[in-house]
């Protein structure tokens, strides 16, 4: 079993509502079992600003599913919850990135682990760090030492 930690994101339609839904479709996933959710906060848009707040938290997970294969579930889920990817950083139902996969750190097209902007993304680390402070992630260090680095 590895732990993973998603990213759980959304600013379109009952945000609150698709996040938890998208919690309960991973929570169903074979070889993913939900450990933890963390409380959700509502931020300000990162890259195009001109668009509604979103709200954001971090769920952990145990699995049996390499990455890759988790990658895929989520982006399942993604697609089930009617997430259309039109503009980068754009508006979106939900939003699902795998931000750490154990202690491994995996390049390869279409999959960068940890997140490639783990390390500036307040509205990732915090919920992570909310979960788990003393997390490693691989070639960033301690969670709560790198967000406290963002003040």
């Amino acid at each position: 079993m590895t732990r993973a930690y998603i990213g759980l994101g959304a600013n379109l339609g009952p945000r609150e509502v698709t996040i938890l839904r998208a919690v309960d479709l991973l929570a169903a996933a074979d070889g993913v079992s939900v450990v933890q959710v963390s409380q959700l906060r509502e931020t300000d848009p990162v890259g195009v600003v001109d668009q509604p707040a979103f709200l954001n938290g971090v769920v952990a997970v145990e699995t049996t599913l390499d990455a890759r294969a988790l990658l895929d579930t989520l982006l399942e889920i993604e697609r089930e919850l009617g997430r259309v990817r039109a503009e980068r950083w754009g508006p979106r139902t939900v939003d699902l990135d795998l931000l750490v996969f154990g202690e491994e750190t995996i390049d390869e097209s279409g999959l960068t682990v940890p997140h490639p902007r783990l390390a500036e993304r307040r509205f990732a680390l915090e919920p992570l760090a909310e979960l788990t402070p003393d997390l490693v992630v691989p070639g960033l260090g301690r969670v709560s030492e790198t967000l406290a680095e963002l003040d």
